[in-house]
């Protein structure tokens, strides 16, 4: 499979059957706590980054062989950001056609400001973009987003798609120590939330290999503040439990690289999501895939994950020049 994998579980989705029409890692931020690494380089150009008619054909051969009831939704989630690709809509208009499976679209967000977007977004029966600062310097500080992008323009994108779009708005919020879990950060969050009126915020924590080292997920006490501040709208998203469905690989070495490419997971969890091949069978197929620059080992989080060979994670020394101490001077010295 290309451009089709799973369906895998999802808290907010169910069975999942993803969509990825971006390569890794094509996309217009480059955030501090992304599972995918580092960006480089920033992209922000809409064009056919895959062939459409490819996917819609994979897609068609994936739907074929799962029963009614198999699959929840049909999530089109890149690699990257999935706007960028100039066929979205033409492709859930595709996936509409062939089948009553709910189309679902995650997003960063930062292109709704365009009206071909919101046009394209506008067919997917769920929306789910990124909300996780409620100020300029915070904006640039987690996304570090292409220099045409700004902090007033994504708000204005996604209160414009508010405006037009009258299926489900689903919020994506991903809260960090000491990075916006602060009564400030959460209130500015709560302003610029009330100004979009989304039916749900869903508040993740990092808990797949976020791209900077010092990256951690919020304490109980930080928690707590989120849900006091952001109100009854806010809910935590947890990390799923259930298997992922390999039934389209025959070769453990691409089941292993089908789910790291999009999902970086921990040794054991990919033990047990392969578990059709003997341990023995999986270890040796990392060990390979790494020997052979396909996959790489990575610390965070005080745990091993497994990932892509392409993705781009610093290790401590190079993540510190961010670090939070760091990014907060850097804040202080853009409001004077």
């Amino acid at each position: 499979m290309n451009y089709i994998y799973g369906p895998i579980p999802s808290r907010r989705l169910g069975q999942s059957l993803g969509v990825d029409p971006i390569p890794l890692k094509t996309c217009n931020w480059n955030c501090i706590y992304c599972q995918l690494g580092r960006t480089a380089p920033l992209t922000n150009e809409r064009r056919e980054y895959v062939p459409r008619e490819a996917l819609i054909r994979e897609l068609a051969e994936v739907l074929a062989a799962h029963a009614p009831g198999e699959i929840d939704y049909i999530t089109f989630v890149g690699s990257g950001e999935p706007t960028l690709h100039v066929g979205l809509g033409w492709m859930i208009r595709q996936t509409k056609a062939m089948t009553d499976i709910p189309v679902a679209v995650i997003t960063n967000g930062s292109t709704l400001h365009l009206a071909d977007v919101r046009a394209d977004l506008a067919l997917a029966d769920v929306v789910m973009p990124t909300l996780s600062a409620g100020s300029s310097e915070l904006y640039r500080t987690i996304h570090r987003p292409h220099p045409e992008l700004s902090f007033e323009q994504h708000l204005a994108g996604l209160i414009a798609f508010r405006g037009e779009y009258e299926k489900m708005l689903w919020v994506e919020l991903m809260l960090m120590k000491g990075v916006n879990d602060s009564v400030e950060a959460l209130t500015d969050l709560a302003t610029a939330l009330a100004k979009v009126r989304p039916d749900r915020v869903q508040i993740n924590i990092p808990n797949r290999p976020p791209a900077e080292t010092w990256v951690q997920p919020p304490d109980e006490e930080g928690l707590m503040r989120a849900a006091a501040i952001l109100g009854d709208i806010a809910q935590v998203v947890h990390p799923a439990d259930g298997s992922f469905d390999f039934s389209g690989y025959d070769d453990v070495v691409d089941a292993i690289v089908g789910v790291i490419t999009r999902h970086p997971m921990r040794q054991d969890q990919l033990e047990q999501t392969l578990a059709r091949w003997a341990p023995a069978q999986v270890q040796e197929a990392l060990d390979q895939l790494q020997a052979g620059g396909r996959a790489q080992r990575v610390e965070r989080l005080g745990v091993t994950f497994w990932s892509a060979a392409p993705s781009r994670y610093p290790d401590a020394a190079a993540s510190e020049a961010v670090a939070p101490n760091r990014i907060h001077e850097r804040m202080e010295m853009a409001k004077h």
